[in-house]
């Protein structure tokens, strides 16, 4: 690779993946660019290049997770989330926005449900790229439900179902609609049974991005009118838990079909208040609640 090719393409990179994956390209990069390999006139932009390298590499090193729009990484007070686009800046504005109303707004005992956000800021790259990085509290001990690689006991599905609703309703009465619930945006900690939402990029009234590959999850008013409403969370809630269950009773099924209908408002708005409902299907069904240990 060329000197002066290796140092454009790194200037340009907003991570290490834009590089490539792994020590073969850091290695590639690091023989084109090293100081020590270059002429004296090469020797400024190398040094500049070098450490551009050193910090994307030392950066992919600390990543966390890497999620739809954004990536994960480990900083000094929490995680950084990144996006890959600057263009998607504004879904990190509205994550901003809407773990601070939870914050501000949501009864403050149900505030594990969510991540608490520790800081939002603008980063400038050194193409003089503007990019939205949100400080995120890491929840240590949480999985997410993508990481399922079976479908689950229905008993087992019941406490996460009702675990969700309590989210959404605490979000839902401080104004905040999530937008996206799916299986990469629902964190477990399975031997407590706590669960968390995140991923509040795409929260909001007004539709501004949906999540790639999961169009079919979505209900219709996301897909044909840009809109979401509490009743848009409740359907993508219950289609997801159905998703997790192997073989679920007739009484679910039935219970499911009545908070996914097409029309947002043939279905439940109020999450709290289904959570009651649930419980007495549940209790129909199973009994009097017993905790049943869970792993993944």
């Amino acid at each position: 690779m060329r000197f002066a090719e290796a140092v454009a393409r790194i200037e340009r990179a907003g991570s290490f993946t834009d590089l490539g994956d792994g020590e073969a390209a850091y290695r590639a990069y690091a023989k084109a660019v090293h100081p020590d390999a270059v002429t004296d006139a090469q020797s400024a932009a190398a040094n500049r290049a070098f450490a551009q390298l050193s910090k994307l590499y030392e950066e992919r090193s600390r990543r966390v997770a890497v999620g739809d729009i954004a990536d994960l990484v480990t900083g000094d007070k929490g995680l950084l989330k990144i996006p890959r686009s600057p263009a998607d800046s504004d879904l990190m504005g509205a994550e901003a926005a809407a773990l601070t109303a939870l914050r501000e707004k949501g009864d403050p005992k149900y505030r594990p449900y969510a991540p608490k956000l520790i800081d939002s800021y603008v980063h400038e790259d050194v193409e003089r790229k503007r990019r939205r990085v949100n400080v995120l509290e890491r929840l240590v001990g949480f999985v997410p439900l993508s990481h399922l690689r079976k479908k689950i006991d229905p008993r087992d599905a019941a406490w996460m179902w009702r675990r969700l609703l309590v989210g959404l309703g605490w979000a839902h009465r401080a104004g905040v609609v999530h937008g996206a619930v799916l299986e990469e945006h629902v964190l477990i900690e399975p031997e407590q049974h706590g669960l968390a939402l995140v991923d509040w990029c795409y929260s909001g009234p007004h539709v501004k991005a949906i999540v790639a590959g999961h169009r079919d999850h979505y209900p219709p008013e996301v897909l044909l009118e840009k809109r979401t409403t509490p009743a848009t969370d409740i359907y993508m809630a219950t289609k997801l838990i159905m998703r997790l269950m192997q073989e679920p009773p007739r009484a679910l099924k039935q219970f499911a079909a009545g908070c996914t209908y097409d029309k947002p408002r043939m279905r439940p708005q109020d999450a709290w208040r289904l959570l009651g409902e649930l419980d007495e299907v549940l209790d129909n069904l199973y009994g009097p609640r017993t905790f049943r240990p869970f792993t993944i």
